[in-house]
Order: C-alpha cells, then structure tokens, then sequence
C-alpha cells in the first residue's frame, strides 16, 4: 500500500516537471507573439505658439550701480560692505575701500603744498625787491646821463682834456643807459619767472592734495536713492571652474576700478532677470510678452516684457545670455531674490501642422516621425519649419494621421528582451 502511494507521488512530481518545462521552452513564442504596443497622437492642424521657458529671480527695476572708483590703483580693498537684501536710505554708506594710501599721498600733497606756498612768498619778495633794484638803476642811468650832458655843456670854458674827459663820461653813461633799457624787460620778466616756477610748484601740490581727497571721498560708496542693497557677483575671482557661480563680494575681496560691486534697485518698479541659453538669443527682441510664475507666491501670475538682452558670457559648451524682463502690475507681496518661471512668448503661427517634440527623431542628419499604418509603423522624412519646446511645426505628414511618440524599433527590441513594461505604462496618446 505505501509502495503504491509513492509511486503515484512520483508520478504527479513528474508530471508537473514536464509542465514547467514546455512552459518555459514556449515562452519565447509568447513573447514574440505579444503585440508590442506604441503610445500615438494624431497630426494636429492649428495654432502654434513659440516660448523660451527659463528660470529667473526678481529685482528691483532702475537699478543705480555703485562701481568701484578709479583713482589710480589697479585694485582696492574692500573694508565695509552692507548686506544684500539690506534696506538703506538716500546717502547711507553701502560700501567703503581702503583708503590708507590715499591718505599717504594726501598728507605727503599737504607737506609739500605748505612748502610750496612758502617758497612762492619767498620768490614773490625776492623779485620785488630784485624790481626795485631795477627801477633804481635805470633812475640813476637817466641821471647820469644827464649830469653827464650838463658837464659837456662847459667844455667852452674848460681845457682841453677836461672837455674830452665830459665827452668820454656822457659816451659811458649813455651807453649804460642803452644796456639798462634793453636788458630792462628781460630782467623784470626773469624776477617774475622765478615766482611762477614756485608758484607752479604750489599748485601741482594743491592739485594732488585736491585729488586725493575726491579719492578718499569716492572710496566711500553711498546710496544714490532709498532702496535695497543688491550685492554684485565678484568675477575678479582667480578660482572658477564649470557650472560654478562667481561669489557675491565681501569685505577683504580685492577690486578693479569700475567693477559693480552694488547696486540699489528701486522697489517701486520690479523686474525679473534670467539667464538663457545663447542657442534661443536668435528668438528674443525687446518687447516680447511673457509670463512669471513666482514659486515663493504658490506659482502667482504676473505679466512681463523683455526689456533688454544682455552681452553672452560663460564657457564655449555653456554660453549665456542675460535676459531682463519688466513686470507690469507688480504685487505689494513681491521681494528681492525671489525665484520664479518665466515663459517667454516669441512667436504664434497660425493653421499650421504640428505634432509633438517628442515625435520627431533624428538620424543622420535628418529628421522623421514614425507613421502608423496597417502594416506597422514606417519611417517618413519631414521638413522642420519651427519648434518650440514642446511643439513642432512640419512638412511631409498630413493632418489626422497617427504617429509614434516612441521608437517602435525601439520598443519591439525591448519586448523580444522581455523590456517592454516600462513603455506599455506609457499608454497611448
């Protein structure tokens, strides 16, 4: 009786083993039978609007700069700086530089502006007296020579060689006479010389002395108008590497004449700023709308207009471009810094045929969709007129046709490699 109960025991486990086994040899057929399905949309016929969506912040519009002074340094030192987002008022100190060699050269222009005014005072009686001396030579010259002509007028009465000694003296101080008058200008100009050598000389120092205190003065930043404090970026930074932001300034950075180091942005006007990708510059012109969604204000709606595009910057594989959009009807909620999603609308073409990004690929060079028809999916070439970041505009298809938004190549390979759930969860579009 047992010996029959294992028999048939051995039996049922063989059986089921044999079941397991010609399950598994045709699961290959099953999976090559299993019709791969591709998610699809229709060709649509319609309007199609163009956007360049990126990420930006909002600040305050009519922003007033605070650069960094020129006053002959090549770089200055930062000893005070308010911090971003700070409120100020009109004339408060936002930022100062180090002015210890101002003021140095200040002291050393006032050392030698009080030597030099001396020297002028000295020079200025020097030649004062050296005039006078002039004037009472060519006095006496004059007198000389008429005393002179006053004696000759006796050689009547006198001998011989008296008259001749008259004649000789009236020759002498003539003579003299003619020197003093032809060197007289000549001289009196040569007293005056000296004075404006000195006086030349006080004002070189007056001018130096005069220079480093508008160089004392302008190291000092202050605030053009009530505002916040926005510090600036510090691209003077000998440490950068790919993707990596440049750090906001702080006290003890180094500085170049000119760099924004601030700026205060008026709080009654907002913009918003976003960095965009040099490969969608071509698009944008100054006075497209678009669209913020501020993040902190639970994607709040504003309206805007591209007022400016700036200069491109950043590594050749990651060029950018500065894109500064003013908001229109700005809400009291708004602050400086604030995160937000602009759309940006470039263009809107109207009846034209479009399909998804997604189903277009490209191969070669060209570029093709993959259209559903009753012996599977073909490849067909299509002419791209426009795209945007969602839609695309194109040639060679026809409106209502299906077309996949999947590689079906792609799909059937991943179900013979038993691959495909992934996909099928897509479902169709």
């Amino acid at each position: 009786m047992k010996w029959a109960k294992r028999a048939a025991l051995a039996a049922a486990l063989a059986l089921a083993g044999y079941g397991v086994w010609r399950g598994r040899a045709s699961l290959p057929e099953l999976r090559k039978a299993e019709k791969v399905e591709v998610p699809t949309t229709r060709v649509r016929r319609g309007e199609v609007r163009l956007t360049v969506t990126a990420k930006g912040a909002l600040q305050g519009g009519n922003s007033k700069m605070l650069l960094a002074p020129s006053t002959g340094n090549p770089q200055l030192t930062l000893t005070s700086l308010r911090r971003s987002g700070e409120v100020v008022e009109k004339d408060e100190v936002v930022a100062e530089f180090d002015t210890t060699e101002e003021l140095y050269k200040l002291r050393e222009a006032e050392s030698d502006l009080a030597e030099a005014q001396q020297a002028v005072a000295q020079a200025s009686q020097e030649s004062l007296a050296k005039e006078e001396e002039l004037e009472y030579e060519l006095i006496k010259a004059r007198a000389d020579v008429k005393l002179a002509e006053l004696e000759t007028r006796r050689n009547p009465l006198v001998a011989g060689i008296t008259a001749k000694q008259n004649d000789l003296t009236l020759a002498d101080a003539k003579d003299r006479l003619r020197r003093i008058e032809r060197d007289y200008a000549e001289r009196k100009a040569a007293a005056k010389a000296s004075v404006a050598v000195q006086e030349a000389a006080r004002k070189k120092a007056e001018i130096q002395a005069t220079t480093a205190r508008g160089n004392i003065e302008k190291m000092t930043l202050k605030a053009p108008a009530a505002g916040y404090v926005n510090v600036e970026r510090n691209t003077n930074s000998n440490f950068f590497f790919a993707g990596m932001q440049f750090p906001l300034f702080q006290v003890g950075d180094q500085v170049r004449a000119g760099m924004a180091v601030a700026q205060i942005p008026d709080m009654e006007q907002w913009e918003a700023t976003a960095q965009i990708a040099e490969s969608d510059r071509g698009h944008l012109a100054a006075g497209q709308g678009a669209e913020v969604r501020v993040v902190a204000l639970a994607g709040r709606l504003l309206r805007a207009k591209v007022v400016d595009l700036g200069g491109t910057t950043g590594p050749p594989w990651n060029r950018r471009f500065e894109c500064k959009l003013k908001v229109e009807a700005a809400v009291p909620e708004l602050r400086p810094g604030m995160s937000a999603v602009i759309v940006i609308s470039t263009d809107t073409l109207k009846d034209v045929v479009w399909v998804p990004a997604q189903a277009v690929f490209e191969r070669g060079g060209k570029s093709f969709v993959y259209v559903a028809t009753r012996q599977g999916f073909q490849a067909r070439d299509v002419k791209l007129v426009r795209r945007s970041e969602s839609q695309v505009v194109v040639e060679g298809v026809q409106e209502g046709e299906r077309v996949a938004l999947a590689n079906p190549e792609d799909r059937e390979s991943g179900a013979e490699s038993g691959g495909g759930g992934a996909m099928k969860a897509m479902g169709k579009g």
